[in-house]
């Protein structure tokens, strides 16, 4: 007989229950890992990341990180790396997404956390900036669901969509869909 903790009936999400299991090591092993909530797993590979250095006299990294949720559920990291040029910067946001499409040829976002030093605690922390939620909307149309991390410890979240409610892009995504499916049809009435 096996025992396994899970989260138990407290809100906060850190009170654990012991309850019985049967089954192998490697069944424990597998619904422990279930039981972590998916915020926290996020919270917890983007901290990783967390290491504010010099990279040179011009370039300063790893000070804002982020870690993201794709579609099938695999994670994928970045970290921020500014420059004495800021036309050059790239943000913790936009990097975990070039990883994704770049590692997986992904472009769709499930979850998404970005933070300095700490978890986003709202108050506008942990917000992508104007450019990450543009690059992040391009990338997918199906991007205006992810969801994004407001506040940690109140699992508070918002989606993309709701930071840009009137997206210039949706009418070119509209008639590229529209055209798509146009063409569809005229292939498939030959």
């Amino acid at each position: 007989m096996l025992w396994l903790y899970k989260p138990g009936s407290m809100t906060d999400g850190r009170h654990w229950a012991l309850t019985e299991l049967s089954g192998t090591v490697e069944d424990r092993l597998f619904y422990e890992a279930k039981a972590m909530d998916k915020w926290e797993e996020l919270y917890e590979r983007a901290k990783e990341q967390y290491h504010p250095e010099e990279v040179s006299p011009f370039v300063y990294a790893h000070h804002v990180v982020c870690a993201l949720e794709a579609e099938n559920g695999e994670i994928f990291t970045g970290f921020c790396i500014e420059s004495c040029s800021g036309v050059l910067d790239l943000c913790a946001e936009r990097v975990a997404a070039l990883n994704m499409y770049m590692s997986s040829g992904q472009t769709v976002i499930k979850k998404l956390i970005a933070f300095r030093d700490k978890a986003p605690f709202g108050e506008g922390s942990g917000m992508p900036c104007g450019a990450c939620r543009e690059f992040l909307m391009q990338l997918n149309i199906k991007n205006r669901e992810a969801e994004i991390m407001v506040d940690y410890a109140a699992r508070e979240t918002v989606t993309l969509g709701e930071l840009l409610p009137d997206w210039w892009g949706m009418y070119r995504c509209k008639n590229a869909s529209d055209d798509k499916a146009a063409d569809s049809a005229k292939t498939t009435n030959r």
